[in-house]
């Protein structure tokens, strides 16, 4: 266990939803703050009216802080904000979307000033959370306008970690969107992650067709052979071990995903309904930015909303899943930070040269 508990950020999402149910659950759990210092960001009326609907859920006590840098160790905060909504369990509704993108941008304020290591976003609703000032699909394009980047979605579990070359565009436009260029670019952002944020030495990477049966020598489709294989070689050629273009059901159903680090699907649903049918309480894992945001693999579940149905399980994983990236990440940077001085420090912190050796050795 580090000496600096790391600060981690959890947003409300969408208050109608199941967000504050799952985030009451596995905050319940007292061994939770022993772990990392929980910052809780949205309203005190929506955590106080979720936590009266569990019935066998020890309840939470919150700390009410500002910002993250009063949160105290030991304790679960909660930095009040989104409060306007009315709750209305199940319900689709402006304030409620509103609400969650207020507790998001109140949690990048805290991290992009240093107070927090990572953030963990409960889910919002896509179509509610539009307004003039926040025009995004998804967290993941959120994240990336806020950290200067182009973010990677990167589904991930024990068994699989699925990365997406499109992710919220309709089918419609997938095969236009799809280059060689920008397969080469997440081959090597997908790669980077594996190695810096989950530990893997040297990743092996398997690449997805785009159409059925992998194109079938162009019978079904041209790109696997115009645009994914050359990538594929390209991307190996400059040292990404990637392979393919497997057709998605083969790799699945026959088990090859099993031999591969990574996985890099060409569109949402081609990734993501394999990945949930095979790990349902993953993590999604925004990938390429020098922050850390992850988050449940569900989403608002208006359906059970307020019904002391959902499980926690995949909440509990993205905290998990953020505090092993954030110490990845630090491991990554002491270990690569020059290491001509490390090896001096191992050898005592001298140089060794001819004029160090033995007399014998001189000779020699």
């Amino acid at each position: 266990m580090p000496e600096h508990k790391l600060k981690i950020g959890i947003t409300q999402g969408d208050t109608n939803g199941i967000g504050w149910e799952v985030i009451l659950k596995a905050l319940a759990d007292p061994r939770m703050t022993e772990l990392f210092t929980p910052v809780v960001y949205g309203s005190p009326k929506a955590a106080a009216y979720y936590r009266n609907t569990l019935a066998e859920t020890e309840p939470v006590s919150f700390n009410p802080v500002a910002s993250a840098a009063e949160a105290r160790r030991g304790k679960v905060n909660l930095a009040a904000c989104g409060e306007g909504a009315e709750i209305l369990p199940g319900k689709a509704a402006a304030d409620a979307g509103r609400a969650a993108v207020e507790a998001l941008n109140a949690a990048v304020r805290d991290l992009k000033e240093g107070h927090l290591d990572a953030i963990v976003t409960a889910p919002f609703d896509k179509e509610t959370v539009q307004a003039d000032d926040f025009r995004y699909t998804g967290h993941t394009e959120y994240m990336a306008a806020e950290f200067g980047g182009e973010a990677m979605m990167i589904m991930c579990s024990d068994l699989l970690r699925v990365g997406l070359v499109t992710k919220h565009i309709p089918v419609s436009e997938i095969a236009r969107s799809i280059t060689r260029e920008r397969i080469v670019k997440d081959l090597h952002t997908l790669r980077r992650s594996l190695v810096e944020d989950f530990g893997i030495v040297e990743p092996r990477i398997a690449v997805m067709a785009l159409n059925p049966h992998a194109g079938d020598g162009g019978l079904l489709g041209r790109e696997e052979q115009e645009i994914i294989k050359p990538a594929i070689v390209e991307a190996f050629g400059k040292g990404v071990l990637a392979f393919g273009p497997f057709a998605a059901d083969g790799l699945f159903a026959g088990g090859g995903y099993a031999k591969y680090d990574g996985i890099l699907a060409m569109y949402h649903d081609q990734g993501l309904a394999p990945f949930k049918t095979l790990s349902p309480d993953g993590v999604n894992f925004t990938a390429g930015l020098p922050a850390v945001r992850t988050s449940p693999d569900h989403g608002t579940a208006f359906d059970i909303a307020g019904k002391d149905k959902a499980d926690p399980q995949s909440m509990r994983n993205a905290i998990y899943t953020a505090i092993d990236i954030v110490e990845h990440r630090r491991a990554w940077a002491e270990w690569t930070r020059n290491p001509l001085q490390h090896a001096e420090r191992e050898r005592g912190g001298r140089d060794v040269s001819v004029r160090d050796l033995p007399q014998t050795e001189k000779e020699d």
